[in-house]
């Protein structure tokens, strides 16, 4: 399975994977699908750099690219697993519901299946101030996609459980929605105990507004300002 997915990332300095045991940590709907792939594709570096005042146009463009990008290697992973008798459900890096679904996410702003959980249970990185995956490799620069299977990995993951943060705090005194408290996570953290989801929501829809004149969502400032993964070129 491990040399499935690697030959699908190729460049492979461009992503980084992970497996992930979820028993017990999702919706019992996914019964039978207990184990996980996530996936990470690094973000242009360029691009991120450029929203650190604010999101831009390209960055909304590259967004979605990436998006489409991550579903199509999906379906070329899902594909390959299949050949060889492992079934596999697709969780892409964005939601896509119907009404009802979507007006239940807006609730909680939750989802089913959370791509930053499985990365963590895959020991690929933490959660941030801001509530970011924080990659070990490229930071909080970077979109996830998540595979569930059903069958057991041949590698055992090592789990990261808390944050590796410390006292670093640059996302939380940037976010221009004022959503973070400066508190850690860990395992044992709820989301709403440390970062207000629904703020940042709302300002993502002042920026869409601003810059696309829709009903968009859209920011990134706690990306580009975070140090962990910047590159120099």
């Amino acid at each position: 399975m491990h040399d499935i997915v690697a030959c699908n990332l190729f460049p492979s300095s461009d992503f980084i994977f992970g497996f992930s045991d979820l028993h017990g940590l999702i919706d019992k709907k996914f019964d039978g699908f207990n184990y996980g792939i996530s996936i990470g594709k690094r973000l242009d570096d360029k691009i991120i750099d450029g929203i650190e005042n604010g999101p831009t146009l390209e960055y909304y463009t590259y967004y979605n690219l990436i998006n489409s990008e991550l579903a199509d290697l999906a379906s070329v992973i899902q594909s390959d697993l299949l050949r060889v008798g492992i079934t596999s459900i697709i969780i892409e890096p964005t939601v896509y519901a119907n009404a009802e679904e979507f007006d239940k996410y807006l609730e909680t702003l939750t989802v089913e299946v959370s791509h930053k959980m499985l990365a963590t249970r895959a020991g690929l990185g933490w959660i941030g101030k801001t509530d970011l995956f924080i990659s070990k490799a490229f930071g909080p620069r970077l979109r996830l996609l998540s595979i569930l299977i059903d069958q057991k990995p041949e590698i055992n993951p090592v789990p990261v459980e808390k944050s590796k943060c410390g006292e670093c705090a640059i996302c939380v005194s940037k976010c221009p929605a004022n959503a973070a408290n400066g508190k850690s996570w860990n395992i044992h953290v709820q989301r709403n105990e440390f970062f207000d989801a629904h703020k940042c929501r709302q300002k993502c829809g002042e920026f869409g507004r601003q810059l696309l004149n829709e009903d968009k969502r859209i920011c990134g400032i706690c990306v580009s300002v975070c140090p962990i993964g910047k590159q120099k070129y």
